[in-house]
């Protein structure tokens, strides 16, 4: 399977896929972005439109109630020193009923008892009645608007009464007016002028969270639970959230009391109608931009070809080098950029060394096998290309303090175990591009490039130091010495180094061990 496939993943099929993927990614994440801004400023200037025309509505209908209050109380002062004139009280409900179309009716009662109507309904004349406006009207004798009742007539009703008084302060009664929240009046005509669109609509609640108004007459009378808009709102609060009404819709919710009757009005509108708009200019704007990405991957891919040219002809000519004429037909390649140019002339280097350097490549790959470090034949390829580079470097001899002990005493089974804790502390002192080298028993050679005898000191000194303090299972402390030679200040020849280095190694065993010790110049 991985033979079929990978053939088929060449250079220009990667660029087309890197690019694309990028491109693509860059797109769906600038459409992500932009429809996550523009949806969170939609819901935000939808909130504040709502709550705004809550507040207008609950301030219009405020000024309403009160404007009808003072009707009340202008008649009221009107006709409270001449209860008596029936024909005056006949005429005062008439022009309360029809002047402003502010009521669906009114009364005047005098003791409890009805005294004039409009519309005129000559049954109740006379008579006294037991609603629970009218009741409320006689206990409290004083300017009020009552909590919504239904009537005997399945009415939903709001009234809204003003004592009366006679000159020495007696109370006579009550003028009021009765609002029909299921029948047409001036309250319904102004909150009707609400736009309705897409479920966009606002409704009234009472402090009992009874619906007052609502564009689904159904609704009007019933009562809304495990609403928090409705909850905030009947206790005086004002403001804007996101609620799921009782059908399981989530609505952006403006709202906003009425503090004359102690109602709400809460103005919403669906989250998905708001968002509707936002999804077909989204739709719009993809649309707009898909040619333009169109032409941009025809250019990825027609550059993707030029790009990939030179290096698949390099490629191709890598597995032909042992054609007679292959360094010709590299050398006809056109590696027009930077990197194909410095491909194909490492590639012509490389071609006249190949075949000579194959084989011992293949033994510089070799490792000791306990120890995972550098094997000598490695390490001797490895020093013959930092001097073919005239690359100066130190070298560092390490050999284990009375190694025969730590055999003959744990056995040679912990004797590998300490070797393998030793090249493991070497490798960690040790930087990028210097080389760990075991080169027999247990000694080991630490090549340092670009250093000089005195920085190799330090750096030995700090191996040695780690060594003695470092505490190995059941074998505890050891120590190692150390002896340092540099190529080419000690010699030009690697040979006359290594036996600096060993004189150098021979002279700290010499001294007590557990030492470093720098040759002396040849």
């Amino acid at each position: 399977m991985l033979n079929k496939l990978f053939p088929v993943l060449n250079l220009r099929l990667l660029i087309v896929l890197l690019a694309f993927s990028a491109a693509l990614a860059t797109l769906i994440s600038s459409f992500h972005s932009t429809y996550q801004v523009q949806k969170e400023q939609l819901i935000s200037h939808t909130l504040k439109s709502n709550f705004a025309y809550a507040n207008k509505l609950a301030s219009a209908t405020d000024d309403f109630l009160e404007s009808a209050k003072q009707q009340l109380a202008y008649s009221a002062n009107k006709i409270e020193q001449n209860i008596n004139n029936a024909a005056l009280l006949q005429e005062e409900v008439t022009r309360l009923n029809l002047q402003t179309n502010s009521f669906n009716s009114v009364v005047i009662s005098k003791d409890g008892v009805i005294n004039a109507t409009s519309p005129y309904l000559p049954e109740i004349i006379g008579k006294s009645i037991s609603s629970p406006g009218a009741t409320q009207a006689l206990k409290e004798k004083k300017p009020l608007i009552s909590m919504p009742y239904m009537s005997a007539a399945n009415n939903l009703i709001i009234f809204i009464s003003h004592p009366l008084f006679n000159k020495e302060g007696s109370y006579l009664g009550y003028v009021g007016g009765s609002l029909y929240l299921k029948e047409r009046n001036i309250l319904n005509d102004l909150l009707e002028q609400h736009f309705y669109e897409g479920g966009s609509h606002l409704y009234v609640v009472d402090a009992n969270k009874q619906i007052l108004y609502h564009p689904d007459s159904e609704r009007i009378g019933t009562s809304v639970a495990n609403n928090k808009v409705i909850n905030a709102v009947i206790t005086g609060e004002a403001g804007q959230a996101v609620v799921v009404n009782s059908k399981g819709v989530k609505m952006l919710a403006g709202f906003s009391p009425v503090i004359n009757s102690n109602w709400g009005v809460v103005a919403q509108r669906p989250i998905k109608a708001t968002l509707a708009s936002l999804d077909t200019l989204i739709m719009e704007v993809f649309a707009r931009t898909l040619p333009m990405a169109l032409a941009t991957f025809i250019l990825i891919g027609v550059f993707s070809y030029f790009i990939s040219r030179p290096l698949k002809q390099l490629a191709s000519s890598a597995n032909r080098l042992d054609e007679v004429n292959s360094i010709e037909k590299l050398k006809r390649i056109k590696a027009w950029y930077f990197e194909s140019q410095r491909l194909k002339l490492a590639m012509l280097n490389g071609v006249n060394i190949l075949q000579t350097q194959i084989g011992q490549l293949k033994h510089d790959a070799q490792t000791d096998p306990l120890t995972n470090t550098h094997n000598r034949r490695s390490l001797n390829g490895l020093l013959s290309q930092l001097m073919l580079k005239q690359t100066p470097f130190a070298i560092l001899e390490i050999d284990i303090d009375f190694f025969k002990r730590v055999n003959d005493t744990f056995g040679h089974d912990k004797g590998d175990e300490a070797l393998k804790v030793l090249a493991d502390i070497i490798k960690k002192i040790s930087r990028k591009g210097d080389i760990v080298s075991r080169i027999g028993g247990e000694e080991f050679l630490l090549v340092l490039p670009h250093e000089d005898s005195q920085s190799a000191l330090k750096i030995a000194e700090r191996l040695r130091t780690t060594v003695e303090t470092t505490q190995m299972e059941t074998i505890g402390f050891i120590t190692v010495s150390i002896g340092v030679a540099t190529w080419p200040t000690h010699s030009n020849n690697i040979d006359q180094v290594y036996k600096c280095a060993d004189k150098a190694l021979y002279h700290a065993k010499e001294h007590g061990r557990n030492r470093c010790v720098v040759a002396e110049p040849s």
